[in-house]
């Protein structure tokens, strides 16, 4: 089942190599032209790690703070020890109330839409166990007929795509 979050929220998944991060920084390059806010998260299964050893945030981290934060003039960071995975819920609910759109990276098992990139040239095979959360797929072949497919190259048809069934949740996009 699909769900609605405060802000719309779209993952792409697909298989490692597949052309995710690519596809992600050419989508938010063209919404940003178009005048929207875009957020982002990238989900990680393996053990976190994004500060830089021996600068002053990651001594404070191994000196034992269980949350660390830089904040400057032009940003925010903060790095949490947690017990769990936290629920794409709730980092949207937090930390993206001013975006038009949040895209993520992976969350294949989360209840948010999916748009699956497939490259037959790299892979054999689109992901398994596809549900009705999956909205959309970005190809090189034509693969999963009963969806839009987008080719590699058509990131403005996709960012209209995004913005018609998502931003101003046209009913037309959604047949």
């Amino acid at each position: 089942m699909v769900r609605d979050f405060i802000v719309p929220v779209v993952s792409l998944v697909g298989r490692s190599g597949s052309g995710k991060t690519t596809l992600l920084e050419q989508l938010i390059r063209e919404l940003k032209s178009k005048g929207y806010k875009v957020g982002t998260i990238k989900h990680h299964v393996h053990e976190f790690a994004m500060d830089t050893p021996g600068k002053d945030t990651w001594r404070h981290k191994q000196a034992g703070a269980k949350v660390v934060a830089l904040s400057s003039p032009t940003g925010l960071g903060v790095i949490r020890d947690t017990e769990e995975d936290t629920p794409l819920e709730e980092l949207v609910e937090k930390y993206f109330y001013d975006v038009d759109l949040i895209l993520t990276e992976g969350y294949k098992h989360a209840a948010a839409p999916k748009i699956e990139i497939f490259r037959a040239a790299v892979h054999e095979k689109t992901l398994e166990n596809r549900d009705n959360t999956w909205i959309a797929m970005v190809s090189d072949a034509a693969v999963a007929k009963d969806l839009p497919r987008f080719s590699l190259s058509d990131v403005k048809g996709l960012a209209d795509f995004l913005i018609a069934r998502f931003v101003h949740r046209d009913p037309e996009v959604f047949a």
